[in-house]
């Protein structure tokens, strides 16, 4: 990993560590090590009866118990062979960006990889004279823990592997993300109008390395643009792709000038997108999902339905928010420091309807679907963001009138339906009726 040395390293390092499958089993191979040798100094010969062993009982049931582990372990890492094979092939690669931080996954493998150290190390201090009775039933204990969390990973994954379930979770995460954002940004708002310099030199800080913007240090650029009492405009936003040399932070106005490498150390690039201040990118991966089951492969629009159920429910949080595209952030004293660019409404609503709506057009049911969150969002959201879901419902209609040149499967086609076929049907002017 190298020397971490600036906020940038340690962010990715975070990101090492989060999406790593080996540090926290590594850790509980570490901790039952030790827990062996604390066990082996307080046992003592005044344990009831029932929980004396012989040599050969002790060693043939830690011997076992290695084995076991060893299997077990082997067992796990199958399933998430199965499950990147399932994701990378049915819902999205990005997805798998978010697997790979499953905590319980993490605390079965370490339960496995502990047990094996701790009944290891036990092992050679089995004698005839000597039998460490406290650490056998130990051992004992930890297979029945290793066990039950097993049982319960695989419940989880049985259920949440369901692409509906999938769904849920990811629009969750980014809902989260998006609104602790936009708490953040409402948080540090100029005092006075927010206005930039616009007059003067600008100096343009480039980059040093290509790749993904993953995150910005919002606190370190603001702090470092007051030091130098200058403003900091990124030009580009989180989630885009930058190659080496790509104009990122333009300076404006100031009385000193801010050293370029301690300005990219404060803007965190990768090999891809991440989630940390990117809600867009959960967006991203519930399209994924909803037009991969619509490819003529896999054609199943009831899985892309499901997924549009919580897309829209994402927009529903997403459109009542203030989304003005260029943020203006400030320093203590309330004065202007950082502009960052941002994703409004129209870019949201676009990127949540454009992709399903082409590769689902040809589809009554994500149709149907698609005109009926559309036409949830202009009941429920304010006045405001109308023209983009307006300018998304007419889209809509001309591909149904292109795709569906009957006018009576246009007619079925052109209708409102929250469960895409067979739900209560919306009419014009709002009228209710069922399916014929």
């Amino acid at each position: 990993m190298g020397v971490v040395t600036s906020w940038a390293d340690r962010f990715r390092l975070r990101q090492y560590v989060k999406a790593s499958l080996w540090i926290v089993p590594m850790i509980g191979l570490v901790l039952g090590a030790l827990l062996a040798e604390a066990a082996l100094a307080v046992d003592s010969a005044d344990w009831p009866s029932g929980w004396h062993y012989s040599a050969t009982t002790a060693s043939g049931v830690l011997t076992a118990i290695v084995g076991a582990m060893v299997a077990l372990l082997g067992f796990v890492v199958t399933i998430g062979v199965l499950v990147v094979q399932q994701a990378t092939g049915t819902l999205s690669p990005r997805y798998m960006r978010l697997w790979y931080r499953d905590r319980l996954q993490k605390a079965v493998l370490a339960t496995f990889t502990g047990t094996f150290a701790f009944s290891f190390s036990l092992l050679r201090s089995v004698e005839s004279a000597s039998v460490p009775d406290l650490g056998v039933t130990l051992a004992g204990a930890a297979v029945a823990v290793s066990l039950v969390l097993l049982l319960i990973y695989l419940n989880r994954f049985t259920h949440s592997l369901r692409p509906v379930a999938i769904a849920d979770l990811v629009a969750r995460m980014g809902k989260n993300v998006f609104t602790g954002g936009a708490a953040a940004i409402r948080g540090a708002a100029p005092h006075g109008d927010g206005a930039v310099p616009s007059d003067g030199s600008v100096l343009q800080i480039r980059t040093e390395r290509g790749g993904a913007i993953q995150a910005f240090d919002v606190p370190g650029l603001i702090a470092e643009a007051a030091r130098h009492e200058c403003v900091f405009v990124v030009t580009r936003l989180i989630g885009d792709f930058v190659p080496p040399g790509t104009v990122l932070v333009e300076v404006r106005g100031g009385t000193s000038r801010p050293d370029p490498e301690r300005v990219n150390s404060l803007v965190a690039l990768g090999a891809e997108r991440t989630i940390e201040q990117d809600p867009a990118f959960a967006l991203r991966i519930l399209v994924d999902i909803a037009i991969r089951a619509l490819s003529p492969a896999v054609n199943d629009p009831t899985t892309a339905v499901q997924v549009i159920n919580y897309i829209e429910w994402f927009l529903h949080t997403v459109g009542r928010t203030r989304l003005p595209g260029r943020y203006v952030l400030a320093d203590r004293d309330g004065d202007a420091r950082l502009v960052l660019p941002g994703r409004d409404w129209d870019n949201y609503l676009e990127l949540a309807v454009c992709e399903i709506r082409e590769y689902g057009g040809s589809s009554v049911q994500i149709c149907r679907r698609l005109r009926a969150m559309l036409d949830g969002l202009l009941d429920a959201l304010p006045s405001s963001q109308h023209p983009a879901v307006r300018a998304q419902s007419l889209l809509l209609q001309e591909a149904v009138e292109r795709e569906f040149t009957d006018p009576a499967r246009r007619a079925v086609a052109e209708q409102a339906d929250h469960q895409g076929i067979g739900g209560r049907q919306v009419g014009p002017g709002g009228a209710k009726f069922r399916d014929a």
